[in-house]
């Protein structure tokens, strides 16, 4: 009986998940080819860190404000994209691309990373302050790379337990130092593979490259205009189906309140996650320690759910993929 209960609240949070993030299996199965690891397999951190879609979605906001203040980045975004008129949509793509090189088969990693490098090389401009910019250039590669990895660890180790004490060994823990630079190594696989050099390898190194870069970023109009769009898009309902629509009904008949993806609580934890020079940049006010807390406390809340609503997303895929026998 709770499982015919349950199951269409699954597949409604599990529809809200994927309006906002992008559903990959519309573009991929991730099943086959049956036992292909893909980029990073299993065993991998990557595989770890990228199935918990709160702090996914936590650190890709906290990564897309930082790339928004290198002022020849996002002059490439700003001139040659939709993503003023269609936020939702790049955050969408953004999110396919990264559930494709990290869970995809080989076949359809390379593939996305293609498409991506076709793009880009078709991207290129006059920045504001009258500097020559390039989608490919490494050197903006890189930093795209360094501000998307820093964004992801900071929010997955800021949501989850410090250990595992009490905790079942499906629960998500905080990354150590070892697997943290565990997962700088192996996602500079991609950053490589989009034209990228020197990237970093070890925790320490990205640490060190994102200062580095530092001299090189701004605040201004256009930053501002962006966290203008994020705090707008964090307060706008999602689109309710009528079985959605139907769904606190449900809920109160199961005894329990479950909420929409928490869009405003991934801002504020985004904000705050920052780096403070970055922070300062923004001309961010300085919150009360309680709002932070707040939401990480609604955001902790939700990861179990998120993951009971995507129990058959791309990570669930890609390890059925594995468990296939190739020859079946």
């Amino acid at each position: 009986m709770f499982e015919t209960l349950a199951s269409p609240l699954r597949q409604a949070l599990a529809r809200q998940v994927r309006s906002l993030a992008g559903d990959s299996r519309a573009a991929l199965d991730f099943t086959q080819p049956a036992g292909d690891p893909g980029w990073f397999g299993p065993e991998s951190v990557a595989w770890r860190v990228h199935a918990d879609f709160v702090a996914m979605m936590t650190g890709g906001i906290g990564a897309l404000l930082l790339q928004a203040l290198h002022p020849l980045a996002l002059a490439a975004v700003w001139d040659h994209s939709d993503f003023r008129d269609d936020l939702r949509g790049r955050l969408h793509r953004t999110a396919r691309f990264i559930a494709t090189t990290t869970y995809g088969p080989s076949a359809a990693a390379q593939d996305a990373v293609a498409r991506v490098r076709a793009i880009h090389a078709q991207v290129h401009g006059t920045a504001p302050d009258g500097r020559r910019y390039a989608a490919d250039d490494p050197h903006l590669l890189r930093f795209i790379h360094v501000a998307e990895v820093y964004s992801f660890v900071t929010a997955h180790d800021w949501l989850m337990p410090a250990n595992a004490v009490g905790w079942r060994p499906t629960v998500p823990v905080a990354l150590s130092l070892r697997e943290r630079d565990a997962y700088v190594a192996e996602m500079a696989r991609v950053p490589l593979a989009l034209g990228a050099t020197a990237v970093p390898r070890d925790w320490a190194g990205l640490l060190a490259q994102l200062e580095d870069y530092r001299p090189e970023l701004e605040g201004g109009a256009r930053p501002q205009a962006v966290l203008r769009m994020l705090r707008s898009l964090s307060r706008q309902p999602m689109d309710r189906s009528a079985t959605e629509r139907a769904m606190p009904r449900l809920q109160t008949s199961l005894g329990a309140r479950l909420c929409a993806v928490p869009l405003q609580p991934m801002m504020t934890a985004a904000t705050t996650l920052l780096p403070p020079w970055a922070q300062q940049l923004y001309a961010l006010p300085a919150l009360h320690p309680l709002r932070p807390a707040l939401a990480r406390v609604a955001l902790r809340s939700a990861v179990p759910w998120m993951r009971w609503a995507l129990q058959d997303g791309v990570a669930a895929q890609a390890r059925q993929r594995l468990q296939a026998s190739p020859g079946g």
